[in-house]
């Protein structure tokens, strides 16, 4: 079995939920030190950054004969949770794909970049140049592994394996988080004149965010991205059946665009409730900015996307991703970025796979794009 395999079995088999996600989770801890054994083991010199207590970070560099440029491929090694799954960490090959949780998203794009080094050590090393290794934590809450990553190690490009179906990833989308209460007046439920309906008020809310969401789909679309959009998350609020309910809560995700100003969500849902408080001066509402990643891009000539898609054949192309990644975590640091995985699906859900030839693939256009841009 070629070895790239091998190490993303190794990978699934070792639980990483992030504990962000599922209280009491494993975390990463264990999966990092089976990453750091594997680099190693391969030559590589690695070292380990607590971006949280017991949550590390893992970076293996490998150093060419002189000084050149340099070059980093960065994978998270958290996975979202198991729930509903038979065998989560048990990596099944069948037909071609393996699955497993993370078998997609991503330890097949981490066991791929590691592997690339393994090939380049073995083969002579990097004539010229550094490459460097980081496998992050957190990516699936709130990246506190990138964010801690940029703060030791930078590198003259990267290159985020996130699953991109062997295509070159160029751009992808933010997000912003604003959460709205609407404040009502609590009362028996046989009352209507002590009474005021927060449920109801947030009603109002809704229908103004369906507005924007609407104006946002109509808006001319980013080229590699379409339109920006919200839509509402979570929604909580009341007491007991028979009471008025005195406050409603809601939690919404805006999916930004390059092009818009960071905040952008917080002040059209500021706006939004201005507007309702004049309609209505009874009308009481508070909102506030829980949490934002700004959304990322690259120019398609620049010399890093094309020397990506030299490398990886005629088959691939610039490409933007709905979701969300490190690579604008990167790229704000200055570090310019793409995305370039394997091949599968069922992210996050209860049947995720991955081609495994995919992978294959992945670590060989890694190594020659490596060789290319460490000179």
């Amino acid at each position: 079995m070629d070895r790239a395999l091998q190490l993303l079995k190794e990978l699934i088999g070792v639980d990483s939920i992030n504990p962000s996600l599922v209280p009491g989770a494993a975390g990463e801890a264990a999966v990092a030190r089976t990453i750091a054994e594997a680099m190693r083991g391969m030559g590589l010199k690695v070292e380990t950054q607590d971006a949280a207590p017991g949550r590390p970070n893992v970076v293996g560099t490998l150093e060419g004969r002189v000084r050149g440029r340099s070059l980093m491929f960065c994978g998270h090694i958290d996975t979202v949770g198991v729930s509903a799954m038979k065998a989560p960490f048990d990596p099944v090959e069948r037909n071609g794909k393996i699955y497993g949780r993370g078998s997609q998203d991503m330890k097949s794009g981490v066991a791929a970049m590691i592997d690339a080094a393994r090939v380049i050590s073995e083969s002579g090393g990097l004539a010229a140049g550094k490459l460097v290794i980081a496998c992050v934590v957190d990516e699936e809450h709130a990246s506190i592994g990138a964010d801690a990553l940029v703060t030791r190690w930078r590198a003259d490009a990267a290159v985020v394996t996130e699953p991109t179906d062997l295509q070159v990833a160029i751009a992808h989308k933010g997000f912003e988080w604003v959460e709205i209460e609407t404040e009502g007046r609590a009362a028996h439920g046989s009352r209507p004149r002590d009474g005021r309906d927060a449920i109801r008020l947030m009603g109002r809310v809704l229908n103004g965010l369906d507005v924007i969401d609407k104006g946002l789909q109509s808006k001319p679309p980013h080229s590699l991205l379409g339109a920006a959009s919200l839509h509402a998350s979570l929604i909580e609020g009341g007491r007991e059946l028979s009471s008025y309910p005195d406050r409603c809560h809601l939690q919404m995700e805006r999916r930004t665009i390059p092009g818009e100003a960071p905040g952008v969500a917080a002040r059209e849902v500021e706006a939004l409730l201005t507007r309702l408080r004049a309609d209505d001066p009874a009308f009481k509402a508070a909102s506030k900015e829980m949490f934002a990643r700004s959304p990322y891009e690259i120019a398609a000539d620049h010399e890093l996307p094309q020397s990506m898609i030299r490398a990886a054949g005629s088959s691939s192309a610039a490409i933007g991703m709905s979701f969300w990644t490190d690579a604008a975590i990167l790229g704000d640091a200055g570090i310019p970025s793409i995305l370039y995985g394997p091949t599968g699906a069922g992210l996050h859900s209860v049947e995720e796979w991955v081609d495994a030839g995919s992978v294959v693939t992945c670590r060989d256009a890694l190594v020659a794009l490596a060789r290319d841009w460490c000179r």
